[in-house]
């Protein structure tokens, strides 16, 4: 008992602990319906979309999760759905033909859209104004999952943030990691043999 609800909290075990190597293996059920539950909310957020809105999709999340606010201002899902808007709207009254900027109201969500729009702006240099479209309806569709998401957890602030970090992180972590292990791995030898 003591060993499944200390293990790698109070406890600190070999690597080749057996137990640890199982209980990895086999995550407990309610894991597994999380993971279960959020990946269907991930694939309901990119429901109807063309290859390039998934990839910008996926670019603002994976934005999202790695964002880091100011000390003590903690980034709300209020924040992402505010400064979403903010850009949608912008993008849209641009592609009228209208250069209007709109604001979000609060502190946080100006400073998210403002890093957001750059993010934006490297990823659509030079794609013309069907860039600007689809980053429109890939914005509102933000606000919408952050929606859909207070639908699922509403006492959660932060439920869109986290189903995001929860999916997301897990495969940026593994992709640092096997570029950290590609690094450290020797060399293969150039030298041809007959």
């Amino acid at each position: 008992m003591c060993c499944g609800t200390k293990r790698l909290v109070e406890i600190q075990c070999p690597p080749d602990c057996s137990w640890l190597a199982s209980a990895r293996e086999h995550p407990p059920a309610v894991a597994v319906r999380q993971q279960q539950r959020d990946v269907g909310l991930l694939v309901q957020f990119l429901r109807d979309f063309s290859r390039r809105q998934s990839q910008l999709f996926l670019l603002i999340a994976t934005f999202l999760v790695r964002y880091e606010p100011p000390e003590l201002q903690p980034l709300f899902d209020e924040d992402v759905a505010e400064a979403a808007g903010a850009l949608a709207a912008t993008y849209e009254t641009e592609s009228r033909g209208v250069i209007y900027e709109h604001r979000p109201a609060s502190v946080p969500a100006e400073r998210l859209s403002t890093a957001l729009k750059q993010v934006l702006a490297a990823a659509g240099k030079g794609a013309g104004s069907a860039f600007d479209r689809d980053a429109a309806v890939v914005l509102r569709r933000v606000q919408d999952a952050v929606r859909d998401a207070h639908t699922v957890d509403p006492a959660n602030r932060r439920a869109f943030l986290a189903v995001l970090g929860r999916v997301i992180s897990k495969a940026g972590d593994s992709d640092a990691a096997a570029s950290d292990a590609d690094q450290d791995a020797p060399e293969p030898s150039r030298l041809i043999v007959p």
